[in-house]
């Protein structure tokens, strides 16, 4: 059952799975992210060279599942900076946290616009988007945030401070799982 004026894709219940796995894995990398923190620091850089490597590597799948590169030009693009940011953070995590954060605040406003985009064009054919776009949004400001951390010689840090922006991320994920959910049936 469906209710007037949201659509329901014909391919809901591939992003039905795809949101819910990207909830799961942000779920689990949070825990994992919170439990190391600063006191095993090889795990907080493999946890943080992981965080973008997965998000290049979801959106490649969902671009190819939703139609391919050419009808999801802002997942492409954000699977390739993804990709990118993967380098850098790997190379900033061999040398100081803060540039890792200042990598990730980068990361965080390219991917949250395009997240966003993704969503405002996907909304007109799936269910559940205004959670991915109010995502894409927050993402968006929170790299600022981790921008400023990064500038701030006094601050302190840690893959632990990533995990908030991770942890909304993956709520969001979960939000949009339901409502499409609920749309199928």
């Amino acid at each position: 059952m469906t209710i007037a004026g949201e659509p329901v894709p014909a391919n809901s219940s591939w992003l039905t799975r795809y949101y819910l796995v990207r909830f799961l894995f942000s779920a689990l990398w949070v825990v994992l992210a919170l439990v190391t923190g600063s006191s095993h620091p090889a795990f907080s850089a493999g946890l943080i060279v992981a965080y973008p490597a997965w998000d290049s590597l979801a959106n490649l799948i969902d671009a190819q599942r939703s139609g391919g590169f050419r009808a999801n030009p802002t997942q492409a693009v954000n699977a390739i900076v993804s990709a990118i940011v993967t380098l850098a953070v790997a190379i900033a995590a061999t040398r100081d946290f803060h540039a890792v954060i200042a990598v990730i605040g980068i990361w965080a406003t390219l991917s949250g616009i395009f997240q966003l985009s993704t969503a405002v064009r996907r909304r007109r054919s799936a269910a559940g988007q205004w959670p991915m776009i109010l995502s894409g949004a927050q993402s968006a400001l929170a790299g600022i945030f981790f921008l400023v951390m990064a500038n701030n010689p006094s601050s302190n840090p840690s893959v632990a401070e990533v995990a908030p922006y991770a942890a909304f991320g993956a709520f969001y994920f979960a939000v949009s799982a339901v409502l499409l959910i609920r749309k199928i049936r």
